[in-house]
């Protein structure tokens, strides 16, 4: 009689859920990148006029680099507080969809959910949503979360306290760190022909609005270009049913 052969694991090497090594060198290499980026932002935010604690703050308390920079970028170019304060809050309203994503795969107990919360951020959105399962997206999200905020708000003082020796931080360029980081973490995710309209279209609202609007401005106008692209996506759909139905009833 011949022996039954052992059942063979098929699952392929992509298949299987990656290492917790695989997990943390990822999350630690997102955190300590974007980490440092941290310091362009303290020169940033000494060279608009704001205060140490002001700065080492907004990293602390706000803690979402991309609406942290809206905000000291538009206060450098002279615009109004509650309006550069408006740009930086829309712009970091991101997070809160994030937030409803990640809810349901990390799980987070309710005690933890304040501080969890507070490191819902595109960074470790991204890691988090890329693991396959709760276990290994709960420690990519831990991973990425705490190295991001000691390196972010390390970086943020080390930055302010030096801006004073690097003279004009205007010539440094500095202030492109963290838009640049932004975009090359927003970039990856435009995977359908619809989100790039929308990034399409937010770019060309900014760069028409920025030459007439105050400073902070263009960010709020840019929110419009969501609803423009699915208003006109919504247009096409029910043009194209019309003009079916109309070509069925001919037909028929």
């Amino acid at each position: 009689m011949r022996d039954v052969p052992e059942q063979i694991d098929i699952r392929t090497e992509s298949d299987a859920p990656p290492a917790d090594s695989a997990v943390i060198r990822d999350a630690l290499g997102v955190g300590v990148a974007v980490g440092l980026s941290g310091f362009a932002f303290g020169v940033t935010s000494a060279g608009a006029g704001l205060g140490l604690l002001q700065t080492c703050a907004l990293s602390l308390l706000v803690f979402t680099g991309a609406s942290q920079f809206a905000l000291v970028g538009a206060l450098a170019a002279g615009g109004n507080p509650f309006t550069a304060a408006a740009g930086a809050f829309f712009l970091g309203a991101r997070n809160a969809f994030y937030g409803l994503r990640l809810s349901g795969l990390l799980g987070v107990p309710r005690p933890l959910r304040p501080l969890a919360a507070h490191w819902v951020i595109d960074e470790t959105s991204a890691v988090a949503l890329a693991q396959p399962d709760r276990r290994t997206a709960r420690l990519g999200f831990t991973v990425t979360g705490l190295t991001l905020y000691v390196l972010w708000n390390l970086s943020t003082l080390i930055g302010a306290l030096g801006a004073s020796a690097l003279g004009d931080t205007a010539a440094w360029g500095l202030d492109a760190a963290g838009p640049a980081v932004f975009l090359a973490l927003l970039a990856p995710m435009l995977g359908s022909t619809l989100e790039r309209a929308v990034a399409g279209l937010a770019v060309l609202l900014v760069l028409g609005c920025q030459p007439v609007l105050p400073a902070g401005v263009p960010v709020l106008v840019a929110a419009l270009a969501a609803p423009a692209v699915l208003m006109a996506r919504g247009r096409v759909a029910r043009g194209r049913d019309g003009g079916g139905g109309g070509r069925e009833a001919t037909g028929g």
